[in-house]
């Protein structure tokens, strides 16, 4: 490939999902979660196959990067508007600095087991060669209505024309994308720089990239929704593109991922931190002080500082209930 790899690092959230023990001076990507490195930590580690490594966060977690990602060029976007704006930042700041490039960009807070360079290298050549909008897609491998779904169509070789995208689905319908070949949609892209923001100028992003190109960061940030670079840009599409994956991948997003992603005890007991556990089954407990569980079972305890939060483990989601009442209340 005629131009350099450049791995952007989305870091600036703070994972309200995983509250208690993810709050706005605890952000997740900082902490390891039963990990020996933090998240983003393992991320940075993730991508060595790129010549560059930029991390995009909040003003207020800047300066704690460097401790998780040594070697990193760090970018801070001036206020949080979701994945949309974040990417047409980094986009247009990385284009000045570097030059002709291959973006790929990841989520700080993904599991993967095996080799994520082959697929990161395939989706950025793909993108360079293509001028396409490159997304990763895992193939399911059990029934999940909390991702998005792509569909899709001509294979080409190294890559999969798109049929379109599908937001999170209801459980039937989650059976017949799988049973149907669709593929999770799981936030890993790949594009040029001159590809994304020519993308960007054709939707609602256009007066925030037109601001950019005037040089002026914090009029693009007013000027720009909340919205997510999937409806922004990849949903309307026509010309994007499918990278199948080459790893195994899961979201440590929700409380109930570490059921799936870190090894329990016998009786299927995730525990981080200090437990003690009887009769009690197939529970995640995690805590920063000490837990004892009796005679519970498939449940989610977590306990930080003076915040517990107790629920069935297979309504994880409903963490952002909760972390909307304490914002409502002022208490999060």
């Amino acid at each position: 490939m005629d131009r350099p790899i450049v791995a952007v690092v989305l870091a600036g959230g703070t994972g309200t999902r995983l509250y208690p023990a993810a709050r706005s001076d605890r952000p997740k990507q900082f902490q390891s979660f039963g990990g020996d490195q933090s998240l983003l930590s393992q991320t940075v580690r993730r991508t060595g196959f790129a010549d560059e490594t930029y991390v995009l966060t909040s003003p207020e977690y800047a300066d704690r990067v460097e401790d998780h990602a040594p070697g990193a060029a760090v970018l801070t976007e001036p206020e949080p508007k979701d994945t949309g704006p974040a990417m047409v930042y980094a986009a247009h700041r990385i284009r000045e600095q570097v030059g002709d490039c291959a973006l790929v960009c990841l989520p700080s807070d993904h599991h993967v087991d095996g080799e994520f360079a082959p697929t990161a290298r395939t989706a950025a050549r793909v993108a360079a060669e293509t001028d396409r909008l490159v997304t990763v897609g895992v193939e399911p491998d059990r029934l999940e209505t909390g991702y998005g779904y792509i569909k899709p169509d001509e294979d080409r070789g190294d890559y999969h024309t798109v049929e379109k995208f599908v937001e999170k689905p209801s459980l039937g319908a989650a059976e017949r994308y799988r049973y149907h070949g669709y593929y999770w949609n799981v936030g890993v892209f790949a594009w040029t720089p001159e590809t994304l923001l020519a993308a960007a100028r054709d939707t609602d992003l256009e007066p925030m990239v037109a601001a950019l190109d005037d040089g002026d960061a914090a009029a693009a940030f007013e000027v720009a929704p909340s919205v997510s670079v999937d409806y922004a840009v990849m949903e309307s599409s026509e010309n994007a593109a499918l990278v199948p994956a080459g790893f195994e991948w899961d979201d440590i997003g929700a409380w109930n991922a570490l059921a799936r992603v870190r090894e329990g005890d016998a009786d299927g007991n995730v525990v981080l931190g200090d437990a003690i556990t009887l009769d009690a089954s197939d529970n995640v407990i995690a805590t920063d002080g000490h837990v004892s569980a009796v005679g519970v079972s498939d449940l989610v305890v977590a306990s930080f500082g003076d915040r517990t939060l107790v629920l069935p483990k297979r309504q994880s989601q409903r963490v952002r209930e909760v972390v909307e009442q304490l914002r409502a209340d002022g208490k999060f």
